[in-house]
């Protein structure tokens, strides 16, 4: 996206440009979240693999938005994004 631009031959006497438009690719997942079963006070770890690596994710609760905490852990690399979530209690479900 970031080679989005106008372009341009220069002859010294002539130019010649073009505009250059670059579509993105829209991110999928490539390996989709999991259902997961835990015991009290223990951790669990959710994870899902996207299709392009880099890509913001956001993790929620329902309709709740989820912040770094002592709770929750949010971590990516490449392409594989996790959560954890620490000393589950039956809230958590």
């Amino acid at each position: 996206k970031s080679d989005s631009d106008t372009y341009s031959c220069d002859i010294g006497d002539a130019q010649s440009r073009a505009k250059l438009t670059v579509q993105e690719t829209p991110v999928l997942f490539k390996q989709e979240l999991q259902n997961e079963e835990a015991k009290e006070g223990k951790q669990v770890r959710l994870t899902c693999e996207l299709s392009k690596p880099g890509t913001p994710v956001k993790w929620m609760k329902g309709d709740t938005v989820l912040c770094a905490s002592e709770k929750y852990e949010f971590k990516q690399h490449g392409t594989v994004a996790e959560l954890i979530i620490r000393d589950v209690k039956s809230v958590d479900a």
